[in-house]
């Protein structure tokens, strides 16, 4: 009787070790094949090193390759020709595509249809499909508070804005920073000028120096690389220009000196966050919309010295107005000769 009752003790010990071991290796298995997965992203004109939009995209998968070892396929589009070929591409290699940026609609909409058993996202349009995660945001509301930086640190009443392309996306930053201006100095004179071009540097320092010359003394960009020639006007002209997209003062730190501050746009969470969800195997698809409330847009962590606390204040006070609903920021340049903020 004793030797039957060590026999089934063993037994026991032996089926626990094996249980254990078997769930050990099953943990094992789920973390290998959640570094198995394959992530590719597209991006449009301005391409890796544009400080703004693309590279703040890019940020957000540099994250998830350092913490799952994960290392991302990118492609840089260079003509609207290249949006198919690159994304049937991604498709191929990989099991999450992101397009970022709002002309690749068309493109991930074919691809997506294409490949019912890969996920996508879109960053800045909507592809209402059962494998395509959308993101959107609120642009205007991020824009709004650096138009009450620059109306607020004008010297000479007149201020710039400097678009890339003319698309509804880009004319919503402009909406807002021209509404955001009027809120707080409405004798303001905005100049506005698009490039027609989100990487043509050379064109954006034309364009700023036009600017500065005609009297501008402060010029707000959502142009991706053609920025980069408006921060090297800026610091020609010893004048002062607003970023957009990441935290561009950061980013430039040779042009820090002329940039005020900067509208986030947290692209780099979206890449982020959707990368951790299709690696956990929470991925779902649907449209997120992004502002103020929901953290999307903002101001950059980093404020030139030279604005005042007063300043920031303020930028605040409109911020908090607009997520508890007091006003809601114009998304069209021809919505803001009626504008009206309310007084704060």
């Amino acid at each position: 009787m004793k030797r039957l009752i060590a026999l089934i003790a063993t037994l026991t010990l032996i089926a626990g070790l094996f249980a254990g071991c078997s769930k050990k290796e099953a943990q094992q298995l789920q973390e290998q094949n959640k570094s198995q997965i394959k992530i590719g992203l597209s991006i449009d004109e301005g391409g890796k090193g544009d400080k703004s939009f693309n590279d703040v995209a890019i940020a957000g998968l540099e994250k998830i390759k350092a913490e799952y070892g994960i290392d991302p396929q990118i492609i840089e589009s260079k003509s609207v020709n290249d949006y198919e070929p690159n994304l049937t591409t991604l498709a191929t290699n990989n099991d999450l595509i992101f397009s970022v940026g709002f002309k690749m609609a068309d493109a991930i909409k074919a691809i997506a249809q294409n490949n019912p058993n890969k996920k996508f996202a879109i960053i800045d349009s909507v592809v209402d499909l059962p494998n395509v995660v959308s993101y959107v945001f609120k642009e205007e509301e991020g824009s709004f508070l650096m138009g009450v930086i620059a109306g607020m640190m004008t010297k000479t009443n007149i201020v710039g804005f400097l678009g890339g392309i003319k698309y509804e996306l880009i004319e919503k930053f402009e909406a807002g920073f021209r509404a955001g201006v009027k809120a707080v100095n409405p004798n303001t004179i905005i100049l506005v000028q698009y490039a027609n071009s989100f990487s043509d540097v050379a064109l954006g320092y034309e364009i700023a120096k036009k600017m500065y010359t005609d009297g501008a003394d402060v010029i707000y960009h959502a142009a991706g690389g053609v920025g980069l020639g408006l921060f090297n006007a800026a610091k020609e002209m010893k004048k002062w220009a607003i970023g957009v997209g990441s935290d561009q003062a950061v980013l430039i730190p040779d042009k820090a000196d002329v940039i005020l501050a900067s509208m986030i746009k947290r692209v780099d969470t979206v890449t982020y966050t959707t990368s951790k969800a299709a690696i956990d195997g929470t991925f779902a698809s649907g449209t997120v919309v992004l502002g103020l409330k929901e953290d999307g847009v903002g101001i950059s962590p980093t404020i030139n010295p030279a604005v005042p606390q007063s300043v920031i204040d303020l930028a605040n006070k409109y911020k908090q107005a607009i997520i508890d609903g007091k006003f809601t920021v114009p998304t069209k340049p021809a919505e803001v000769d009626s504008f009206q903020a309310p007084q704060i």
